[in-house]
């Protein structure tokens, strides 16, 4: 149902083999079960691996509820690969424990799947994750659809100045 090859996004990304039609669960994001704290020792750990060599930014840690969350970096993770888009054409649906990547519309064959990742706003490093997605919706950063009207209201606080 789906391939992992180069993005036009970024780095590689997951492409559909055949026809998507909406509401299909398309691959699950599998990894290591871990508890926040060492979710987030993970993360900073490998933010600051790439800030000082340069290596892939890519975390993969993927919140899964109050408790845990789930490692995606193994390679065998093949959801990992799926980017980000202010247009997204799948969601996110945590059920039983599980991360499902949905169809939230039909999709074509060789179409990139795409989420919104829903990264918070945060006016100190919302830079940090630029957006290449391409759409024509696109607000330039990874940022959460929930949170754009905070991203204006700051926008036009700055520009106001």
């Amino acid at each position: 149902m789906y391939k992992v090859k180069k993005s036009k996004i970024h780095n590689y990304g997951v492409y559909a083999t055949k026809n998507i039609v909406k509401s299909t669960k398309i691959i699950e994001y599998i990894g290591e079960k871990i508890s926040k704290k060492e979710g987030d020792r993970r993360s900073a750990r490998r933010i600051k691996e790439h800030l000082d060599s340069k290596v892939d930014g890519s975390v993969y840690i993927f919140e899964l509820d109050n408790k845990y969350d789930i490692d995606g970096s193994p390679k065998y993770n093949k959801a990992r690969y799926i980017n980000h888009s202010c247009s997204p054409n799948c969601e996110v649906e945590i059920k039983q424990g599980k991360i499902w990547i949905k169809s939230i519309k039909k999709i074509k064959k060789n179409e990139e799947l795409s989420y919104d990742y829903g990264y918070s706003f945060d006016k100190d490093d919302f830079r940090d994750h630029p957006c290449k997605c391409g759409s024509n919706k696109c607000i330039g950063f990874i940022i959460s659809s929930n949170e754009w009207e905070k991203y204006l209201k700051y926008l036009s606080k700055i520009i106001k100045k």
